[in-house]
C-alpha cells in the first residue's frame, strides 16, 4: 500500500505526539512526550513516497517548491482542515529527502491550561518593551507565546501585527485585530517585513525568532518607540540570552546595545519542558527574569550580566523564579515525579538536598533561593540546609 502523508499526520496528532519523521530508507516515527518511537504498521520508507509527500504538501506553492530544489531543504506550513496545522521542515541527507512535521493544535491553549506562572498574563499586558521567550526547540516557546497574544486578544483593543516564518498558531480577531504574515507567503522575506511593519499602526508586534543584527535592532528600536515586542531566542536562561542579543552586534555597539536592552527589557521566560507525573504529556516549566533596578544595572555592566541568576532567584517578590524554583513548585503540586525533577534540575545536588529538608521543615522556595547563592560562594551548600 502507498505510503499517504494525510494519515501518517492523522496518526500523529491521535497519538498525542509532536513530531512525525520520515527519513528513507526507515519507518516512520512518532515523537511522544520527548521521546521517539515507530508509526506501528507501517513499512519502511522509499524515496518516492517522501518525495510525493513533500509534493502533496506544497501543492501550488511553486515558490517553495524551488527552494527546496534550489537549495536541498525549505520550510513551509501544512493544515488538514479540522485536525490541525502542521510545520514542516523538508531537507535532503545523504541524497535523499527526509520530512519532519511538527503539529501545531487548530485550538490555542490559555494561560491558564497550560499552567504558567502568573507572571506570564502580566508580561502580556504591558505596555510596552520588549518580552523574550527563550529555550531550545521543542520547549514549547511557540505554545506560549500564543497563549500570550490569545490573552491580549480576547482582553484588549489592539492591532496586533506577526512576522512568522512559518506561521503556526492561527489568531482569530476576538477584541483585537490580528495580521499574520508569513514569510514567502505574504511578504518576500523576513527582513523586509521587518522593515515595513512600523508603517502598519501596531500596537503589538510578533518576530518569530531573533536571528540576526537587523531583526535584534529592529525589535528594540519598535520597544523603544512604545510598542510592545514579543519574540523567541534559543538559549537556554536570562544570562546566555542577554549577551546572545548583543553578540548580534559588532564590539563597537555592545555599550550601546546593552543600553537599549536595559532600558526596553520587560521579562525574558527561559521555557523546558518535563514529563508530567501521570505519564500524560509534558509540564512548563520556566525561569522568569523581569526587569528592576538592580537587573537593568547588571545588564549594564558585563562582568555582572553573567550573575543574573542570582537576583532571579531572590526576585519572588517580583513573580521571578529560577528554573530549579519552578521545578520544586511542579515537584510539590504532584506534577512531576522526583526523579524527573532531579533528571531536569539546574543544580542537581542541590535540588536534592532541599527536597530532601522540606520533609523535615516546611521548606518553601526561598530556601532554594538561599541554596543557590550558598552555591555561588565558597561555603559549603549542604551546611546552609542543615
Amino acid at each position: 500500500m502507498a505510503f499517504d502523508i494525510d494519515t501518517a499526520l492523522v496518526r500523529l496528532v491521535e497519538s498525542g505526539g509532536s513530531d512525525l519523521h520520515l527519513k528513507v530508507p526507515s519507518a516512520p516515527m512518532v515523537r511522544v512526550d520527548g521521546d521517539l518511537r515507530p508509526l506501528e504498521g507501517l513499512p519502511a520508507l522509499a524515496e518516492a513516497d517522501t518525495l510525493a509527500a513533500v509534493d502533496h504538501m506544497l501543492g501550488a506553492d511553486e515558490t517553495r517548491r524551488a527552494e527546496f530544489a534550489a537549495d536541498g531543504e525549505v520550510d513551509f506550513s501544512y493544515a488538514i482542515p479540522g485536525l490541525a496545522r502542521f510545520r514542516v521542515n523538508a531537507f535532503r541527507q545523504r541524497g535523499w529527502c527526509s520530512i519532519v512535521c511538527r503539529a501545531i493544535p487548530v485550538s490555542i491553549r490559555t494561560i491558564d491550561e497550560l499552567d504558567l506562572p502568573p507572571v506570564i498574563r502580566e508580561l502580556a499586558e504591558e505596555e510596552r518593551g520588549i518580552v523574550l521567550l527563550t529555550g531550545t526547540t521543542g520547549s514549547g516557546k511557540s505554545t506560549t507565546l500564543a497563549a500570550m497574544i490569545d490573552h491580549i486578544n480576547a482582553t484588549r483593543h489592539r492591532h496586533v501585527v506577526t512576522i512568522e516564518d512559518p506561521i503556526e498558531f492561527l489568531h482569530q480577531d476576538k477584541r483585537s485585530v490580528i495580521n499574520q504574515r508569513e514569510v514567502g507567503v505574504d511578504t518576500a522575506s523576513f527582513k523586509r517585513a521587518l522593515r515595513r511593519v512600523l508603517r502598519q499602526d501596531p500596537d503589538v508586534i510578533l518576530i518569530g525568532e531573533m536571528r540576526d543584527e537587523e531583526t535584534v535592532q529592529t525589535a528594540l528600536s519598535a520597544a523603544e518607540t512604545g510598542h510592545l515586542v514579543f519574540s523567541t531566542v534559543h538559549t537556554v536562561d536570562a544570562p546566555e540570552t542577554v549577551n546572545r542579543l548583543i553578540e548580534f552586534f559588532p564590539p563597537h555597539m555592545h555599550q550601546q546595545v546593552r543600553a537599549m536592552i536595559a532600558s526596553t527589557l520587560k521579562g525574558a521566560v527561559s521555557q523546558r519542558l518535563v514529563p508530567a507525573a501521570d505519564g500524560r504529556g509534558r509540564v512548563a516549566v520556566c525561569e522568569v527574569l523581569r526587569m528592576t533596578g538592580r537587573v537593568r544595572d547588571m545588564i549594564m555592566d558585563p562582568t555582572q550580566t553573567g550573575k543574573l541568576g542570582e537576583v532571579i532567584a531572590d526576585g519572588g517578590y517580583y513573580g521571578m523564579q529560577t528554573f530549579d524554583q519552578a521545578l520544586f513548585h511542579h515537584l510539590q503540586a504532584g506534577r512531576i515525579t522526583m526523579d524527573q525533577a532531579m533528571a531536569a534540575a539546574s543544580a542537581p545536588h542541590d535540588f536534592k538536598l532541599l527536597v530532601a529538608s522540606d520533609g523535615r521543615r516546611g521548606t518553601t522556595m526561598d530556601d532554594l533561593a538561599q541554596a543557590q547563592a550558598a552555591r555561588d560562594t565558597p561555603v559549603d551548600a549542604a551546611a546552609s540546609l542543615r
